[in-house]
């Protein structure tokens, strides 16, 4: 694989900084070992093959100045980006280039192992003493450096082993040695994000003054936390992201597990040194209750950006701290986005804000998506393959508890009386129209949730609800996440609020309708506290109250009890659809909506006739309807009055009522 010559550089560098120390290693064990030198005749040859391979032709007396003095500052080589990051001594240097000497060449790992007391490839902290120090007062300085010093305090070197403290291994931190030769290795402990950022839509965001004052942080190099906090700790790692690119620094992007290891910040800080990068780390939620303790980098003398949740981390209290909040973005920063991600639908910004108003890394993905698949058809992007391509990126991370629908049904489907057809466009209009309510002209400034939209559907089985909000996703052209009531609500402590808040979460992401159907189970009204079970109840259910305020989709409420829904979730409600039994002329539009064209009907069939018999809802006329086509077609004979009316009865049993026949019910 080919170099590129700032790699060659940097690994040039260390192979003369390793070369010159194998010279006075030589030098020192054949002072040491004078009257032993036969037996490391070998290794004495070796060294000092090394040392000549880097020596210029010059002695060792020439090369006695100090590293730090050999070493080019305007190269940004990770050796001198280490080195002074840190604030390292000349010793400090010494020990790391000692400790990296076995993973340099299997030579000098073979010496080590002479030396070594338990036959190991690694220099001991014994032999680093021996080497480095002139007598006792130097002993007790590098005990000092090695115990807290800041090449031990910030992870470049570490002690290996239960042996007493001279006995023990003097080693690099993971990974550290081929990033000084100018490889971009990585330790395989920490999940490393390499993936694309975008700022298209955060102009805005950029230019405010939280996000000024961080960014001149980051320039500067200013020896603080940065913390980047918003609903979604996934877009506030991009946030983050985006953030350290407008700054113009190099960044580390790295996906922290739940609970990282305590030693996780030293092993970052490395790494992010040596490549002068300031880390950028996505903190991930505890599912139990309780906060996370972030990575503290106490030790790291540089900026760090952390992004999380909202009150999801603990931050390190012994480094300054600049908080950066990121909120949703308007329809016109949305508006902004869709035209810069996929310019070719830059006429139909407004519509794209509108349906789908997601992070900017969202729709670069879509935007990825898109350009993939137009190669492969060489056709042009339609407003279509958007949202295909959205609701497909919503499917791969759907929780548990919600069931995914891919809705069907269209406005012709749906028969209601014109008030409830009304209302259900007007629901539709307040999610069209925000730009203008919202942005241009201000309403519910700085209100959270004002984008939501809550409904509450109330009615008797049957009468639409669950169709209608179907409907309302086929016309938004998003899926319908209908929320699984059996596996929310938990018999345990605190379990429902978790299970609901992901709920939330997964509707948010997906850009869905989200569905509460049989809502009393989960939205009824509070009760008096008479025990502990009653006191957890009504907390569930102020939490409900407070997520669902401030929810930023379309949520709908679907029950068969009105009156069972707790008046605190309705006065929060911008629409109530009241659901009634059908008149007879909706049930005769019902049955004609229920019968495909191509049905065979008998000629005694008249459904003016059964919509004037049978007042029932358009749930058992569809079941009916079809019931009665698969009677007809197990005898073979087109579809008859009686196969209706059998159907019709089955309907009646199914529900739990007395078959009945009307003359007429208008």
């Amino acid at each position: 694989m080919m170099q590129s010559s700032w790699e060659r550089n940097a690994s040039r560098e260390i192979n003369r900084e390793v070369g010159l120390l194998a010279g006075r290693l030589a030098e020192f064990l054949r002072e040491k070992f004078a009257d032993h030198e036969k037996g490391l005749e070998g290794s004495l040859r070796f060294l000092e093959h090394a040392f000549a391979g880097v020596a210029e032709g010059k002695s060792l007396e020439q090369w006695r100045e100090p590293l730090f003095e050999r070493i080019d500052p305007t190269a940004g080589h990770p050796l001198h980006l280490l080195l002074c990051g840190f604030g390292f001594s000349p010793c400090e240097a010494d020990l790391l280039l000692l400790a990296g000497m076995a993973e340099e060449h299997e030579g000098f790992a073979d010496i080590f192992r002479t030396l070594h007391p338990r036959n190991q490839p690694w220099p001991t902290v014994g032999l680093a003493a021996q080497f480095l120090c002139a007598g006792a007062g130097e002993r007790i300085a590098l005990r000092k450096l090695l115990t807290v010093g800041p090449a031990v305090r910030a992870g470049v070197l570490k002690l290996d082993g239960d042996e007493p403290f001279f006995l023990q291994n003097l080693m690099v931190s993971e990974m550290l040695w081929p990033v000084l030769h100018g490889i971009d290795a990585w330790p395989s402990s920490l999940a490393r994000e390499e993936g694309m950022v975008s700022r298209h839509g955060l102009d805005d965001w950029l230019g405010e003054a939280s996000v000024q004052k961080a960014m001149t942080a980051l320039r500067t190099a200013t020896n603080c936390t940065v913390l980047v906090h918003g609903d979604d700790e996934e877009a506030a790692f991009q946030r983050g992201s985006a953030l350290a690119m407008e700054a113009g620094v190099h960044c580390l992007r790295i996906r922290l597990p739940v609970d990282p290891p305590a030693s996780v910040d030293r092993l970052i800080g490395v790494h992010a040194m040596a490549r002068g990068a300031v880390p950028v780390l996505r903190l991930a939620r505890r599912e139990e209750p309780g906060q996370l303790l972030a990575p503290q980098f106490d030790d790291f003398p540089a900026p760090v950006i952390l992004c999380s949740m909202d009150g999801v981390g603990v931050i390190s209290r012994h480094r300054p701290l600049m908080t950066v909040h990121c909120g949703r973005l308007t329809p016109t920063a949305l508006r902004r986005m869709w035209e810069r991600t996929i310019p070719p639908l830059a006429g139909q910004a407004d519509m794209l804000a509108a349906r789908f108003p997601v992070e900017p890394w969202c729709a670069l993905q879509v935007a990825v998506d898109l350009e993939s698949s137009r190669r492969s058809n060489d056709s042009p992007i339609r407003l279509d393959d958007v949202s295909s391509c959205v609701r497909g990126r919503a499917v791969t991370n759907l929780e548990g508890g919600v069931q995914l629908i891919r809705p069907q049904a269209s406005w012709e489907h749906l028969v209601l009386p014109a008030p409830q057809l009304q209302q259900l466009r007007e629901a539709l209009n307040r999610l069209y129209m925000q730009g203008r309510v919202l942005d241009d002209w201000r309403f519910l400034e700085g209100r959270r949730g004002a984008r939501g939209v809550r409904m509450l559907f109330a009615g008797p089985s049957g009468t639409g609800k669950t169709l209608s909000a179907e409907v309302l996703a086929s016309a938004l052209d998003v899926d319908l996440l209908q929320v699984d009531l059996s596996r929310v609500v938990s018999k345990w402590i605190g379990e429902t609020e978790k299970n609901l808040g992901r709920v939330f979460e997964t509707a948010e992401r997906s850009n869905a309708v989200l569905l509460f159907d049989e809502a009393d189970a989960l939205f009824g009204k509070r009760t008096e506290v008479s025990d502990a079970h009653d006191r957890y109840a009504n907390l569930e259910t102020a939490y409900l109250l407070s997520r669902l305020e401030r929810f930023e989709g379309l949520a709908i409420l679907s029950t068969n009890l009105r009156q069972n829904i707790d008046a605190a979730f309705t006065r929060r409600l911008e629409f109530i659809v009241d659901f009634e039994e059908p008149s007879r002329e909706q049930r005769l539009a019902l049955w004609k909506c229920h019968l495909p064209q191509k049905a065979p009907l008998a000629e005694d069939v008249a459904l003016e006739e059964l919509a004037g018999r049978f007042a029932i809802v358009g749930g058992l006329i569809r079941n009916a309807a079809v019931a009665a086509a698969f009677l007809a077609a197990a005898e073979n004979l087109p579809i008859s009055k009686e196969h209706f009316i059998s159907a019709i009865r089955r309907e009646y049993e199914k529900s739990g009522k007395p078959y009945r026949e009307l003359v007429e019910k208008r």
